[in-house]
């Protein structure tokens, strides 16, 4: 009897733990545990919930560069002025996340659960590559959701430590997985925060440029999209910003952002009042 349940234990063994919950308890997952309860059919009308906005994410010497602005939306209504959307994922990668919230930060979490579970079973990190390919499997498996409406579309980044470079890759709903070059954004505000970091952007940023960059791109998002927050001095509210290097997955401190946004904020000022 020992015996047996030994060998059971040992067939249900896996180094991801997604899998694990997929055969013991999938109404668990995510993406499982509100399926069956959506109404279908062409007379069920969309359903009301938060989605968070705009992320961007960019290349530097010596690392890579994850931002998203605060706030969160429910049709025209600001359903949050707080919420983050930037998360390490593990010491070297981060994962931001646009779409409905509420999925997307229950997949963050069980992300962050399946690195660390790899990690404890097979007593090694899974490589940039096959994190960024778990990610893919985690959003596929959303793809009913997508469909009702309910959509997740994350941006991932990390530091490769033995190319010693930053990588940044970007996912559609249907879990399919693009490594991006230089600069990427996703979100209701992506294409005002893109035509920014074209003009921003350039090779070998140094970090303290790249957060300049970042915020600058999110204060035009903002600036043109309603859904997106900008820096509000205010409420002493910044961006969530996180770089990766070869040190790891930092998030950059308020009081530096507060300085950062306070001198884009003068800049424009001066320029309007010049203009």
């Amino acid at each position: 009897m020992q015996e047996t349940s030994a060998n059971q234990v040992t067939a249900n063994a896996t180094s991801s733990f997604t899998e694990h919950l997929q055969r013991s308890r999938p109404e668990l997952l995510p993406y499982n545990a509100l399926q069956h309860g959506l109404p279908t059919g062409p007379a069920a009308a969309p359903l009301q919930t938060p989605h968070a906005t705009t992320i961007v994410a960019l290349t530097y010497a010596g690392g890579v560069l994850m931002a998203g602005d605060r706030r969160a939306t429910m049709g025209n209504v600001i359903a949050s002025r707080h919420i983050e959307k930037v998360f390490p994922a593990d010491q070297y990668s981060v994962l931001g996340i646009a779409g409905t919230a509420g999925i997307a930060l229950d997949i963050t979490r069980l992300f962050q659960v399946e690195l660390e579970h790899y990690e404890k079973i097979e007593g090694t990190q899974l490589s940039l590559d096959g994190k960024a390919n778990r990610l893919g499997a985690m959003i596929r498996g959303n793809l009913p959701m997508a469909m009702q409406g309910l959509a997740v579309v994350p941006l991932f980044a990390g530091f490769d430590r033995p190319a010693g470079v930053g990588r940044l890759f970007s996912y559609d709903v249907t879990g399919g997985r693009y490594e991006e070059q230089e600069h990427h954004t996703v979100g209701s505000g992506s294409m005002f925060a893109r035509g920014a970091l074209k003009k921003l952007w350039r090779p070998n940023l140094s970090e303290a440029d790249a957060v300049q960059v970042a915020v600058e791109a999110l204060y035009d998002a903002a600036d043109d999209d309603s859904a997106t927050g900008g820096p509000d001095p205010v409420r002493q509210l910044w961006p969530v910003v996180y770089t990766v290097s070869r040190s790891g997955a930092v998030r950059v401190p308020e009081r530096e952002l507060a300085a950062v946004a306070g001198a884009i904020i003068e800049s424009r000022a001066v320029a309007q009042r010049e203009a």
